[in-house]
């Protein structure tokens, strides 16, 4: 079958092959014939390194597809059933799942370092366990959540990530108030869900921070009330709040520096949310004063902070109601053969979400 591989970490190109075996198939497994799947930030970075990933591997792990077979004690999946991945599964058992806590579940992350692909000369990894830049792949049973028939496979997709992530910032980790303000800096696919989770919450000022005049222009179609460039954000912080901070301020780029930003543009007494996955060499600092005196709260967001499954129906539900635009989402639609095309659009801020019919 045919698949996009990374030979090597540090690699900006990956190689359509097609002498990739989805393998591992068994008890608790499925296999998973992918139909649609989408291009996230994440995948870039294990590309690059900024995320550990063992190589060779397939990146991808924002799919949609339909079930081809059920290994021995699977239950509820059957074959051709409409299913979306979930890179982040929760075993139900663990102390975090006892919790309530299941999108900190580890089970997932275990399958990580499991080939689940195999080339004539050696196994290849899946990102995060899935691989979904691939025709088929092979996964835990409960990576694989069942979708309506009237959910298309790109939509799914992205719920599998980026809109449950930036939904799920909003909603379930800042918990964003009624006639709050907002600012969100960073505005891809992940950046442009979290605006459109925070009018969900009916904030009254949701203002839009990237470099990109593309992206700024796409946030004010989704929702944000006004979009600025970098530069722009201390004017912006003084005339909307008076100089005193917003009362959310949302982190989707994942560095260091815009985290410092995103902390000084949080009004005392505020909120700041971290979203962006960064690097384990990238140190964000506050000093123990303004962390005592300013009492603003730092929250990160591990994928949405909440329970994954019932973040999925949430989305659904939204879109349903026409609460939020998901079809608006995805900018390019490429076939696998032209995956690198994909990765040039991500790189140079022109595209949202692309997605990747395969």
């Amino acid at each position: 079958m045919r698949a996009a591989v990374q030979h090597e970490t540090g690699q900006d190109k990956l190689e359509v092959l097609d002498d990739v075996e989805a393998v591992g198939f068994g008890p608790g497994k499925v296999r998973m014939r992918i139909r649609a799947t989408g291009l996230c930030h994440s995948d870039l970075s294990a590309m690059n390194g900024v995320l550990p990933q063992p190589a060779p591997f397939v990146p991808g792990h924002e799919g949609a597809g339909e079930i081809l077979d059920v290994g021995d004690g699977v239950t509820g999946l059957d074959r051709g059933d409409r299913v979306l991945m979930c890179w982040l599964p929760a075993c139900g058992s663990c102390p975090s799942c006892r919790r309530g806590q299941t999108h900190l579940c580890l089970a997932g992350f275990m399958n990580a370092g499991t080939p689940n692909f195999r080339r004539p000369n050696g196994d290849v990894f899946g990102f995060a366990g899935t691989g979904t830049f691939a025709e088929e792949v092979v996964v835990d049973a409960h990576c694989a959540v069942p979708i309506p028939d009237d959910v298309p496979y790109e939509i799914a997709a992205l719920i599998g990530c980026g809109v449950t992530t930036g939904l799920g910032a909003a909603i379930n980790t800042a918990k964003v108030t009624a006639a709050s303000s907002v600012a969100v800096i960073g505005c891809g696919g992940v950046g442009i869900s979290v605006i459109q989770g925070a009018r969900a919450c009916g904030a009254a000022q949701i203002i839009a921070v990237d470099p990109v005049p593309a992206r700024r222009e796409a946030a004010l179609r989704f929702g944000a009330t006004e979009a600025v460039a970098p530069e722009e954000f201390a004017d912006a912080k003084a005339r909307i709040t008076a100089g005193e901070g917003f009362d959310y301020v949302f982190e989707v780029v994942g560095k260091s520096a815009t985290a410092r930003t995103a902390y000084e543009m949080t009004r005392r007494g505020g909120t700041l949310c971290v979203v962006g996955a960064g690097a384990m060499d990238d140190t964000f600092q506050v000093n123990m004063f303004e962390l005592f005196f300013d009492e603003k709260r730092i929250l990160p967001s591990l994928y949405g902070g909440g329970d994954a499954l019932r973040s999925y129906e949430r989305a659904i539900a939204l879109w349903r109601a026409g609460r939020i635009d998901l079809e608006g989402l995805i900018t390019h639609r490429v076939q696998l053969a032209e995956i690198n095309d994909a990765l040039d659009q991500m790189r140079s801020g022109t595209s949202l979400r692309t997605c990747i019919e395969i």
